[in-house]
């Protein structure tokens, strides 16, 4: 059936995209990550590496390991949109219950509105650069209001958008990158310090962590691939827009923290985004490095925003049993998501560095646990069939509640506690291994280890994809893997 012509804004929500309605190309999954990882979050996040203890190059070394593994995970979950046609966390309703896939959800809504926060923080810094207004709350105000019309308007123009940062992240990230090597020693600023395990799992697992949060909505926006889109290349369009991406910005920021803490340069610390405009160079130039921040933090914050309505729906039609919302539903759980991020970036704490790093770290502690669920029953013990419908129902195939899943999940989060390092708390074994965080890691192979062998005893997946009555009637055929 030919794809019916589609209006401004996406109807679509958290139900199942028919074939008819599929487009696009593998490729766009590559702009998309690309272009939201070129941005000044993931400058900080890798300047985070140096200003607490790495050395340049064994920060450089270990946000690049974090990023491959956690690259690897996320496209992992990326490759599930165009074999489901479904949000990420509506298909965790097959692991986790439809009732007990809440709980992620409830901690994912949290990450999205952190995340949003800290965007819309940096972004309304570089608007008013751009308008030469010193007033905080103006510059978050027009960023939210940017945010709300992208994510009002939906997929097709969220990967528009993803295509025109990933033009002008590259044309901005190439010129700081060559100011940066011109105006600092930056081969002197490598192997200062020599190796310190803590300091090098710390790079890890920020850059890991960073990868891992976009876990729980990277396949919302795979979900209208062409169902015979190959799985291999969905994952390395991801996985190569999102590495290459993030680990450009992230070795960036570990450059420019390092000249800072060297002496060279003013300090990053103090006001990241004036940083950046002041090495860009003064007048017209620093206003276009202004606007390159404002695109890439509209990139992912429109991602956030839109995978924020996107949980918030799939939690309350759990309640309702509905599988679809109106268009004035949808557009209040996104408008309330964009309020309460620029309510809370205009009225939040100074201390963005300290806090920023804890979240991240957070994020990686509770969400580690999930994506190893979310996985290993997708690809090894559902082998990617799902019972389309039962995901709506909850007393069809996958209940209310998933005991397996939740108390697997649940001890991965625990089990990390001794092992973890925070502002508020150090755990006894990372106080034994000099203050080594590894508790991500323990995590993922606890949760792993409890998790398989118990849900392969209860295995519910169907033999071959169920769908639902509609989608069938709308042309698509019932194929088996």
């Amino acid at each position: 059936m030919a794809q019916e012509k589609q209006g401004l804004m996406e109807t679509r929500s958290i139900d199942m995209i028919p074939d008819h309605e599929r487009h696009g190309k593998p490729f766009s999954q590559f702009t998309l990550w690309f272009g939201a990882n070129m941005q000044i979050t993931a400058i900080v996040d890798g300047a985070l590496a140096v200003i607490f203890g790495a050395d340049a190059l064994w920060a450089c070394i270990g946000l690049f390991v974090g990023n491959i593994f956690g690259g690897a995970v996320m496209a992992l979950h990326s490759a599930q949109g165009p074999r489901l046609g479904l949000p990420q966390m509506i298909s965790s309703r097959a692991q986790f219950g439809v009732y007990g896939a809440i709980l992620p959800l409830i901690l994912a809504v949290v990450m999205y509105l952190g995340f949003a926060t800290t965007g819309a923080v940096l972004s309304g810094q570089a608007i008013n650069g751009i308008i030469g207004v010193e007033t905080p709350a103006v510059g978050i105000a027009i960023f939210g209001g940017l945010t709300a019309l992208l994510a009002l308007l939906g997929y097709k123009y969220i990967h528009a958008l993803g295509r025109i940062a990933t033009v002008t992240g590259i044309i901005g990230f190439v010129y700081l990158t060559a100011v940066a090597f011109a105006k600092f020693p930056v081969s002197s600023l490598f192997g200062v310090k020599p190796f310190e395990l803590t300091t090098f799992l710390l790079a890890i697992s920020l850059s890991a962590g960073w990868q891992l949060t976009f876990g729980p909505y990277v396949a919302d926006y795979s979900r209208y691939l062409p169902r015979s889109t190959s799985q291999a290349t969905t994952f390395w369009n991801t996985f190569l827009g999102t590495v290459i991406g993030t680990q450009w910005a992230m070795t960036f920021g570990v450059i420019i923290s390092a000249a800072s803490k060297a002496g060279f340069g003013g300090s990053f610390l103090k006001n990241q985004v004036g940083y950046l405009g002041e090495l860009a160079g003064a007048g017209m130039v620093a206003v276009l490095i202004y606007v390159v921040i404002v695109i890439g933090k509209l990139t992912v914050n429109t991602l956030n925003a839109y995978g924020s309505f996107m949980s918030m729906l799939t939690i309350t039609t759990a309640l309702n049993g509905k599988s679809t919302t109106s268009a004035t539903q949808r557009s209040l759980f996104i408008l309330g998501m964009i309020t309460a991020s620029v309510l809370i970036a205009i009225f939040a704490s100074k201390d963005f560095i300290n806090l920023f790093k804890n979240f991240v770290l957070f994020l990686l502690m509770v969400f580690t646990p999930w994506s190893a669920v979310n996985l290993i029953d997708f690809y090894w013990i559902s082998k990617e069939n799902i019972d389309v419908p039962a995901l709506y129902d909850p007393n069809g195939r996958y209940g209310k509640w998933n005991v397996t899943a939740l108390v697997s999940y649940g001890l991965g989060v625990l089990v990390q506690v001794p092992f973890m390092v925070s502002a508020m708390y150090t755990g006894p074994f990372a106080k034994m291994m000099g203050g080594t965080d590894i508790s991500w890691i323990v995590g993922l192979l606890v949760t792993a280890a409890i998790y398989y062998p118990w849900a392969m005893q209860r295995k519910v997946a169907p033999q071959e994809m169920i769908y639902p009555a509609e989608y069938l009637q709308g042309g698509t055929q019932n194929i088996s893997k």
